[in-house]
């Protein structure tokens, strides 16, 4: 035995050879547990996911039935209801506008104030810095009852308006700090050349620093239209039948005589599936925007 150990390392596993061997299967199986790691967390992710999916193909009894059944007649019921309800096209309408304005506008309001964060000196910017990061740990719920009052106030209630101006507030401190970082690392030797060239400050932000923060701007949009597609607690509030969103019609199937679970499940999958394919199409550039400035040569 002894033989066969020194024909395969004749030095022993204390030369130079041997810890290199070491070493390597050593990361092997650090690389193996991470896997596994990783693999154990993607399933328990998936699995509220699979059983939504699955669930909407399934008639009320099987939905009813003691445990959950992973084999089953599929029925596309549940589908034809929900998308044949007669405000299914209103509420996905509403939703889309209400999630592209507010990102929109989240985008242009939040690029004008990272860039004054950035580039400009001026009393309490420390302060607006700070107040813009403590808005985010704001939990929206909390907001619900003092913003109706002032929506109901000023007549924004129930109105498309209204919840676009409330999502770009409540997006606005993640799209500053993100664009920050994107901002600070442009160089101030290429506005000074555009400025040079007879360029206004204006021309300057559009034609200079925007193209080259398309990573930031992406990943800011991503967030912004997620977070505006999917908020259900402020959309209940402050909508009603002709404003509410695809999350807030969700509800109609919460009737007196029980929980219609499959058309439930129906309308989750297809407020989900927008989202979810979304993310993925725009993984490279999200993963871009949230990494941004964490590694410095």
């Amino acid at each position: 035995m002894m033989k066969c150990d020194l024909l395969k390392n004749p030095l022993g596993k204390d030369s130079p050879v041997g810890k290199i061997e070491t070493d390597s299967s050593t990361r092997e199986f650090w690389k193996a547990g991470k896997s596994i790691l990783i693999f154990i967390l993607a399933f328990l992710y998936l699995v509220p996911v699979i059983v939504l999916f699955l669930t909407s193909f399934k008639t009320q009894i099987q939905i009813m039935e003691k445990g959950f059944g992973w084999f089953f007649i599929p029925t596309l019921m549940n589908y034809s209801n929900v998308l044949l309800e007669q405000g299914f096209l209103r509420y996905m309408t509403n939703s889309l506008i209400i999630g592209l304005a507010s990102t929109f506008f989240t985008l242009i309001i939040g690029g004008f104030a990272s860039y004054a964060l950035v580039r400009f000196n001026f009393l309490g910017k420390g302060a607006i810095s700070f107040g813009t990061l403590l808005l985010r740990m704001i939990p929206p719920a909390v907001l619900v009852v003092p913003i109706y009052v002032l929506w109901s106030y000023f007549g924004l209630a129930d109105t498309r308006l209204g919840l676009v101006i409330i999502y770009v507030g409540l997006n606005l401190p993640f799209t500053i700090w993100v664009l920050i970082s994107f901002i600070a690392d442009v160089p101030v030797e290429l506005e000074e050349a555009a400025v040079v060239d007879g360029c206004g400050p204006w021309k300057i932000f559009f034609t200079v620093i925007l193209p080259l923060i398309k990573p930031g701007l992406a990943a800011a949009a991503i967030f912004t239209f997620r977070i505006a597609w999917n908020e259900f607690i402020l959309a209940l509030v402050l909508t009603n039948r002709m404003t509410r969103t695809l999350p807030v019609a969700t509800t109609i199937y919460l009737t007196d005589t029980g929980v219609e679970w499959g058309n439930i499940t129906a309308m989750g999958t297809l407020v989900a599936l927008p989202a979810i394919i979304f993310t993925f199409l725009a993984a490279k550039q999200l993963i871009a925007g949230l990494t941004a400035g964490a590694v410095k040569g």
